[in-house]
């Protein structure tokens, strides 16, 4: 088949490099270069450097506003009807106009099982949520955001281990063979697309930079805001007065003889080896990878041995305080 791809994040390159071995590609259109780095120089989306490289004689569009007219209308130029038989949107970044999808078989692929996570950061939502399931879904593009009909969805197990990035990778891996027998049955013309529950619709909303903070309350949620924030924002504490972001935990229930943390946003280091920190309740948090200001991640241990002077029980891990 002919296919227009739209997309920006690393979330869609196993999809698109899956429809660029079995089907012809018309066209990629991912957001333009954005500075990054210490030294913000301009920087590629993941999928447009991809593109650029593997992708030579296919045309690449990097339109700063997808709506602008003379954009929408290069676009279906290129892909219009007639010259692509479908259009996959993946982490786009932008919202399409109706005008530009007038007559395209349009699909969407998203990070949830739809309508559980609409918005911009479903798979942090659900490991925040503590769901014990996530998926895929492939859906047809709609005005409201990420409320098409549903054509296919896959499942995977949110194990405690799991962080956001883990699931990202897996969730993208699952993605190509999804799209696929979304692309199968539009061939056949054998689509059953079913409408979303709004009853059922729950939103997942945007990643801001404060959100990367834990109370110490109990161990549960923060094991599940540490694996959520997991690479970004990523959960920093202040400890030995110096920031230390947590990567990796587990959540164990409170010993009998256990003490309790004595102040709000304040975690006490239960034993210097394991990494176990006690949180107000008396439950333990125990800290498996850490990465110190300014160096690589770690596991605990390691972070441990490095300490001088040697760490010993009671120090304290402090929620920072939130800028003036």
């Amino acid at each position: 088949m002919r296919i227009l791809f739209l997309g920006s994040g690393a979330f869609g390159l196993p999809t698109l490099k899956r429809l660029g071995e079995h089907h012809t590609l018309v066209g990629v259109v991912s957001q333009p270069d954005r500075p990054a780095g210490r030294g913000r120089v301009p920087t590629p989306t993941p999928v447009a450097a991809w593109a650029t490289e593997f992708l030579p004689g296919i045309p690449l569009l990097k339109p700063e506003r997808i709506g602008e007219p003379d954009v929408v209308r290069s676009i279906r130029t290129l892909a219009g009807p007639g010259f692509a038989d479908a259009w996959i949107v993946i982490a786009f970044g932008q919202k399409l106009p109706p005008r530009l999808l007038d007559d395209i078989d349009a699909f969407n692929l998203h990070a949830s099982l739809l309508p559980r996570w609409r918005g911009a950061a479903p798979i942090q939502a659900a490991i925040l949520a503590g769901d014990n399931t996530t998926g895929n879904s492939v859906i047809t593009l709609a005005d409201r955001m990420d409320a098409g009909q549903v054509l296919a969805q896959s499942t995977r197990p949110i194990l405690p281990s799991h962080t956001a990035g883990d699931l990202h990778d897996l969730l993208a891996a699952d993605g190509p063979e999804l799209v696929e027998s979304v692309l199968r049955c539009l061939a056949s013309g054998t689509r059953k697309p079913e409408a979303q529950d709004e009853s059922a619709v729950t939103l997942a909303a945007k990643l801001r930079k404060p959100d990367g903070v834990i109370d110490f309350a109990s161990s549960e949620p923060c094991r599940r805001r540490i694996h959520a924030f997991n690479p970004w924002p990523a959960v920093t504490v202040e400890f030995r007065a110096r920031p230390l972001k947590l990567l990796r935990a587990v959540s164990r229930p409170a010993p009998d003889t256990s003490p309790r943390a004595d102040a709000p946003g304040v975690g006490a280091l239960l034993d210097a080896d394991s990494g176990m920190v006690v949180c107000r309740d008396g439950t333990i948090l125990q800290l498996v990878e850490v990465q110190p200001d300014g160096r690589s991640p770690m596991p605990w241990p390691d972070f441990a041995r490095g300490q001088r002077p040697p760490l010993i029980p009671g120090e304290k891990f402090r929620t920072p305080a939130p800028p003036c």
